[in-house]
């Protein structure tokens, strides 16, 4: 793609609420160790003025018509997104490209959002379930940009200045990293003259294209080359760190994740395997293999979920549950008795069609969500240059076998390969 030229896509609804979001391909893996943070640092400090605004003029120029402007970061994107109504859908689209292209990141607002983000690591350093997924990770990335937490610490955050700031927004807000999606009750050609417009005034030369097709990713680290951006990846399989550890927090209740490396973003036909046996395990529904063994019939959790991540080499999966400390080993049997039977043997064609409808309906009602949709269009656009329709997700999820599951929980569900976090 060109280093001038940013994707976009549009979604056509009926609702008079437009949603906006810029998806960049920049996150804490990208980072320079000595300034972990940076990614969500560069976030927080977008907010905090331009040549043309102050930060209290940026909060409230979407606020004060009933709109809203958020942001987050993730380990592989920072992503910009507004809610407005459709006649005021420019000013969005004008803000969120200010913001991207223009931000200054003065020194003066720097010293003060540093304190806000310490005080947000404190916060989330006393919320025992939050802390244990970042140290999991942390532990099991260790030695590669994955095992950066977002977050950052005091000492990697201190000697970030606003010139760092502004040479690695040079380095990475440029279209050509970028994604643009809108949701909204426009014409195709009617919002797509708006957004070129606000593009041109904030990045002058900018064009948007719709030219989808494969990007030429490559591997950033420790997994080997990906040779298919479409397809399966030929990635050498990432086992990353293997431990069993607990500690003694003074906590009333144990928490536990129990996971390993897995798939990923590309290799689409097993990580559709493994979608569907995260979902059977501990998916949103209260009838997972999980929360009726450990929850309903045997009453020692009140949540247990299983859940699993890709990044563009490597993936997690992992379970988590808090139970009370006398009986997490009673919990872990309880959890392995279901794993082992997913190894053990494929699941029955009545089963395994329940299965795939169960999720393609979750599916189906997320994606009924504009703005949610909108984001995950976002990083599909920004991962592989292509928008992954609901349809063609449905007819991975369809074309899974029993054997392929058997396969995968194999090679993921094996006890040799999980480690285990446990804070009590």
């Amino acid at each position: 793609m060109k280093k001038d030229s940013l994707l976009f896509a549009f979604t056509k609804t009926q609702s008079p609420v437009a949603y906006c979001i810029l998806s960049i391909g920049m996150g804490t893996r990208d980072e320079d160790p000595k300034f972990n943070g940076l990614a969500h640092l560069t976030e927080h400090m977008l907010f905090k003025g331009t040549p043309n605004r102050s930060s209290v003029n940026i909060s409230s120029t979407l606020e004060k018509v009933g709109g809203d402007l958020n942001a987050f970061t993730t380990k592989e994107r920072i992503v910009l997104y507004s809610t407005t109504l459709k006649e005021d859908v420019k000013k969005a689209v004008g803000l969120i490209f200010e913001l991207a292209f223009k931000s200054t990141f003065p020194e003066e607002e720097l010293k003060k959002e540093k304190e806000v983000i310490y005080d947000e690591i404190i916060t989330y350093q006393d919320s025992p379930s939050e802390l244990l997924f970042d140290t999991f990770e942390s532990e099991l990335f260790e030695g590669t940009p994955l095992g950066y937490a977002i977050l950052g610490d005091k000492k990697t955050l201190d000697p970030v200045t606003s010139q760092v700031l502004a040479k690695n927004r040079d380095k990475f807000f440029v279209p050509g990293n970028m994604t643009f999606t809108v949701a909204g009750d426009f014409g195709q050609e009617e919002i797509e003259a708006i957004v070129q417009k606000e593009l041109e005034t904030w990045c002058p030369g900018a064009k948007l294209s719709q030219n989808y097709g494969k990007v030429p990713m490559t591997s950033r680290g420790f997994a080997g080359k990906l040779l298919d951006g479409e397809g399966e990846s030929k990635l050498e399989f990432l086992e990353g760190k293997k431990f069993d550890r607990c500690e003694d927090k003074k906590l009333r209740q144990a928490h536990c994740v129990v996971g390993c490396t897995a798939y990923s973003y590309y290799e689409r036909r097993k990580r559709a395997a493994l979608s569907l046996i995260s979902n059977m395990l501990g998916g949103p529904a209260s009838n997972s293999r999980l929360s009726l063994s450990l929850r309903e019939k045997h009453a020692l959790v009140y949540h247990i979920d299983a859940s699993c991540v890709s990044y563009k080499d490597t993936g997690l999966f992992c379970i988590y549950f808090g139970c009370d400390k006398k009986y997490l080993d009673k919990c872990m049997k309880l959890m392995w008795k279901e794993l082992d039977k997913f190894v053990a043997e494929p699941l029955t064609p009545r089963v395994l069609a329940a299965a795939k409808k169960q999720m393609v309906g979750q599916l189906a009602i997320s994606g009924d969500n504009a703005e949610a949709k909108s984001l995950t269009v976002g990083k599909s656009l920004l991962l592989t240059g292509n928008v992954t329709s609901l349809e063609k997700i449905r007819s991975e999820i369809e074309a899974v076998t029993a054997e392929e599951i058997q396969e995968v929980a194999k090679e993921i569900l094996s006890r040799s390969r999980m480690s285990r976090l446990v804070f009590y």
